[in-house]
């Protein structure tokens, strides 16, 4: 099942960071694309342990409340030397008041000696008002560095350098973090199977 030009996409996100993340890397396929933030659509409360299991429940979620077809991204920064974490639990480090700036010092904090070695690990999940499903998984390794460094991105872009290159993702144009990040790689997925152009 493609999408096609005109088809109406409602991401489900209330992350203004990601939405313009996200707009910019489909920019290019004439898809009219919204979110459920912008609709005023609570977020439903994620209970899975897995990203793609979030993924999923977010964009079916957003598929039964807007009768769209519906993208979610389950996306966060995996630390091996913390045991993984923060993981699936990323937004929830930096509180309700989404303090991200919190969340990056526990996270250098907790390492301490530790081995700074990180990836960033992406699924988008697509749900059709039918119910069906897709799911398209992306990562991009590197390396935790403090004290951070950058104005741009978000989350945790100004303390992570991937591999391969000096700078920090929150040092990157977003063009410049689209060509190379984990949701870059799960969206390029998406595109090779969901669109006719890429």
């Amino acid at each position: 099942m493609k999408l096609k030009t005109g088809d109406t996409l409602i991401l489900a996100t209330h992350n203004q960071g990601k939405l313009e993340e996200i707009q910019t890397l489909l920019s290019p396929y004439g898809l009219n694309i919204n979110s459920s933030g912008n609709l005023g659509i609570e977020e439903p409360e994620e209970t899975e342990n897995t990203f793609e299991g979030n993924a999923l429940l977010k964009a079916k979620y957003t598929a039964v409340k807007t009768g769209q077809i519906s993208l979610a991204d389950d996306s966060g920064l995996v630390v091996p030397a913390l045991d993984g974490m923060p993981g699936i639990y990323s937004a929830r480090w930096a509180g309700p008041e989404r303090n991200f700036a919190v969340a990056r010092e526990k996270v250098n904090t907790l390492l301490e000696d530790k081995p700074r070695n990180a990836y960033f690990l992406c699924v988008l999940a697509i749900t059709w008002p039918d119910g069906s499903s897709k799911v398209f998984e992306g990562q991009s390794h590197g390396e935790i560095v403090w004290p951070t460094r950058g104005e741009g991105g978000f989350g945790y872009d100004s303390m992570f350098v991937p591999s391969g290159d000096t700078r920090t993702y929150a040092q990157m144009t977003k063009i410049e973090k689209a060509q190379s990040s984990h949701r870059a790689k799960a969206f390029k997925l998406f595109q090779e199977t969901l669109l006719d152009v890429y």
